[in-house]
């Protein structure tokens, strides 16, 4: 068997960055076999320049709208970004058929290994049956009037099914599904009632907070998300506003889920994060020695949250970033995304990492390598082979 050995200026584990001179040794299949020093490792060692990390996982994607790169401008606002996305999408199969090839062929380059991928048809099944990367695919779920709720749960549950597919090749034995609902704002609590039964065991990701106007809508039951429902023809006039935020009045429909991912938070609010916390287990410190020994010992089976963020997507359509310092003040497990190419210039976590880098210098950049690397591969339930260096692991690798 044929084994690659390679070292870098800097390796970094998915826990923390190694001792200079740190050696990965992988077989033929991208197995690791060891880590070791580079006096251990003998002859033909490879040096890169930079920092290894293993593969990224980006834990929010819709590849399925890949052909809408450049349609819609910068900084509409949400409201406005949903419609076009909705009254924009219908091309010729062939032209979406290439952009998701190419999207794909994008992440591979930049090092991503898996991706959390949204689902509303199975445009994407063709791409996906080549096995390059690993995918958690999330069947987004939507439907506002109640009416309606039924017919939208067959429809996902038909796509859901199709999305049980077999691979062309084994290189990765990670293919998992889940219905997941789209946003708050978007699904009536028929429509949840029809999809809680399906959360145990799965992880489960909603869009959470990305706009004001979410949590003005649940508050007071007034706003742009109004306005969104009138410029659709939906019918609104079964809600009824809960007089608390959008997280606070929807987040315990969550609770059967095995993992949840809360995705964007850019209006989040401190009492918000309280609130979800005061029910939900604690966050591992990837310092600890005990997170860097034996993770499972730290979340057991628990049911864990993740935040998850995509600051260019937020720049692009709202011009604002999620309050990330808050969230690291209080411990939130944050994970990376790159959110489509409707709404952002690159599926890239590189790029991700930059823009959090450059509005954020104070965060340690082990830390954010860690959102990308093994916290993702957590919420993604793939942390048993990707996200980190670790003996009979296959988590590919990433260079910065």
């Amino acid at each position: 068997m044929n084994y690659r050995k390679i070292t870098a200026t800097q390796i970094f584990d998915g826990h923390r960055f190694l001792a200079s001179g740190t050696v990965i040794i992988f077989d033929s299949t991208g197995t690791i076999v060891d880590i070791i020093s580079k006096e251990e490792a003998g002859e033909d060692v490879e040096n890169v320049e930079g920092i290894l990390c293993p593969g990224f996982i980006n834990a929010h994607c819709h590849l399925e709208l890949s052909h809408m790169k450049g349609l819609i401008p910068e900084h509409t606002g949400l409201q406005d970004f949903i419609v076009d996305v909705v009254g924009k999408r219908h091309f010729p199969e062939e032209e979406i058929r290439h952009a998701i090839t190419n999207a794909e062929k994008e992440m591979i380059a930049d090092g991503i290994i898996a991706v959390g991928d949204i689902c509303n048809n199975t445009h994407t099944i063709f791409q996906k049956q080549q096995n390059n990367i690993a995918y958690y695919n999330f069947i987004e779920v939507s439907g506002w009037n109640p009416s309606i709720a039924q017919a939208r749960y067959e429809h996902s549950k038909k796509i859901f099914e199709a999305y049980q597919f077999k691979p062309h090749n084994s290189k990765f034995i990670i293919q998992n599904s889940s219905l997941s609902p789209h946003a708050p704002y978007s699904v009536s609590n028929d429509l949840w009632d029809l999809l809680t039964p399906h959360f145990p065991g799965k992880t489960i990701t909603i869009h959470n907070q990305e706009s004001a106007a979410e949590n003005e809508l649940f508050k007071t039951g007034t706003g742009k998300f109004r306005d969104m429902y009138a410029k659709m023809g939906l019918d609104d006039s079964h809600f009824t506003p809960t007089g608390k935020t959008s997280l606070q009045s929807y987040y315990h429909k969550l609770s059967k889920a095995s993992q949840k991912i809360l995705v964007h938070n850019t209006f989040i609010s401190e009492e918000d994060i309280l609130n979800l916390q005061s029910g939900s287990p604690r966050r591992i410190n990837l310092k600890s020695d005990i997170a860097k020994s034996n993770l499972s010992t730290v979340y057991g089976q628990s049911s864990m949250v993740f935040f998850c963020l995509c600051p260019n997507a937020n720049l692009y359509i709202e011009n604002r970033l999620p309050p990330i310092d808050l969230l690291r003040k209080n411990n939130c497990t944050i994970i990376l995304g790159t959110d489509s190419l409707a709404g952002n210039h690159k599926l890239s976590i590189k790029s991700e990492i930059k823009t959090i880098q450059k509005h954020f210098p104070h965060i340690p950049l082990e830390e954010i390598l860690g959102w990308a690397t093994i916290n993702g591969a957590r919420a993604l339930q793939m942390d048993t082979t990707l996200g980190s260096f670790e003996k009979g692991k296959q988590p590919g690798w990433a260079v910065l």
